[in-house]
């Protein structure tokens, strides 16, 4: 390894400025403070404010993550979109729990949240194909998300073979395999980058639930 690159590496830090987390400035509710923080990402313009890391496990308990799309948020929990049939998909039917991680540089922020997951119907998950550019729907049919291909000509020539099948004005079908997962949170955590590495770590858990009403507890980490 070169000696020179990794000490420059060891050498990168930033000393973060930008702002604070206190308790008497953030929202009872967690999705309140997600909406928050997300609303001020999009205004900031940051590149692609909803990617986000999503961590699963597999059957042995080796962990794994990946950046995917959130699709949309409320009050039950996060939504994305994939193939069932890929890596994440099937170790989502094995342990259907996940961790997903906002990072926001720019605005020396991130959000952590945890949570159970499980598969949107049918009809929601068409819903939202329709809803997404026709190239993206050839994309969705013409992969076989994480399965072994010979090369990058397989997906090529299959995605031509779709378009001329499906030209334009005719209806692509939903892939029987594909669809939405909700993520219903259980814990969240704010952290809001602060100098001297003396950061603003704030936990959201479940304290109580009232009918279908959750009372969340508000707790500060030590960085």
């Amino acid at each position: 390894m070169n000696r020179d690159l990794n000490e420059k590496v060891a050498q990168l830090r930033e000393d973060y400025q930008m702002g604070s987390l206190l308790e008497t400035e953030v929202a009872e509710n967690p999705f309140r403070q997600f909406e928050n923080w997300f609303k001020a990402a999009l205004t900031a313009n940051l590149p692609e404010p909803n990617a986000m890391t999503l961590a699963t496990v597999d059957e042995q308990g080796r962990p794994a993550a990946r950046i995917v799309l959130l699709k949309g948020f409320d009050e039950k929990g996060l939504y994305f979109y994939t193939n069932y049939g890929s890596a994440k998909g099937q170790q989502l039917d094995l342990n259907p729990q996940a961790a997903l991680v906002f990072a926001w540089i720019e605005m020396e922020r991130q959000i952590r949240i945890d949570g159970l997951v499980e598969k949107l119907s049918a009809s929601a998950s068409e819903q939202y194909f329709r809803s997404r550019p026709r190239d993206s729907q050839f994309g969705a049919l013409a992969s076989a998300q994480s399965q072994l291909i010979s090369d990058r000509s397989v997906l090529e020539d299959r995605l031509a073979e779709l378009k001329a099948k499906y030209p334009e004005g005719t209806e692509i079908p939903m892939p029987e395999n594909w669809g939405g997962y909700l993520v219903r949170p259980y814990r969240f955590e704010f952290w809001q980058g602060r100098s001297s590495r003396l950061h603003d770590r704030l936990r959201y858990t479940i304290d109580k639930i009232e009918g279908e009403e959750k009372k969340w507890k508000i707790e500060r980490l030590a960085p």
